[in-house]
């Protein structure tokens, strides 16, 4: 049976396929979230309700500064995981910051590697970025080693960065170009 879905799809890979954030996502985006809190705490707090889901999906597609992007199997259409740029800025700088997680039942299967791979070529292409940056806490060893196998270099460290869970956090500073993607 076809996927009804994949119409919709961005762009595709093997396993996995992206496509924007729709308001008719909100019921399975948030029974993954549910379930995926041991998973995400404390690096991320997705949204686990329909009103928090039904804010945070208009906000991806109505702001021009972000973009957000379903990571979903193939086979099934299933959410995997979420992939969003934020604070996109044009012009000369053409650059943003991705924010993204994996569901519990896609964790550790390479579902999100696949996906962050199409939402850089898809950034780098039809949304004309040059240079996306990935700010991860140094705890966050599967955040890290997702932006390290994608390809991304560690430009920094920066301390008391980002307001997450009630206390300002350190993070890592990652980043990749598109030349650097183009020459591998």
């Amino acid at each position: 049976m076809p996927n009804p879905a994949a119409s919709r799809y961005l762009a595709e890979g093997p396993r996995v396929a992206i496509r924007p954030f729709t308001p008719e996502d909100g019921p399975e985006f948030t029974a993954r979230a549910r379930q995926s809190k041991d998973l995400h705490r404390p690096w991320l707090f997705p949204p686990d309700s329909e009103e928090g889901y039904a804010g945070y999906a208009a906000a991806l597609v109505e702001d021009p500064a972000r973009a957000g992007f379903l990571v979903c199997e193939k086979d099934s259409g299933a959410i995997a995981g979420f992939i969003n740029i934020n604070n996109i800025v044009r012009g000369g700088f053409r650059s943003g910051a991705l924010g993204y997680g994996a569901f519990a039942h896609a964790a550790g299967r390479g579902l999100m590697r696949e996906g962050l791979d199409l939402v850089i070529g898809h950034a780098f292409g039809p949304l004309g970025l040059h240079r996306l940056e990935i700010n991860a806490q140094p705890g966050n060893t599967a955040s890290i080693a997702l932006a390290r196998g994608a390809g991304f270099r560690l430009e920094g460290f920066s301390p008391d960065m980002i307001f997450i869970d009630g206390a300002w956090r350190d993070h890592e500073r990652w980043a990749l170009t598109a030349e650097m993607r183009r020459t591998g």
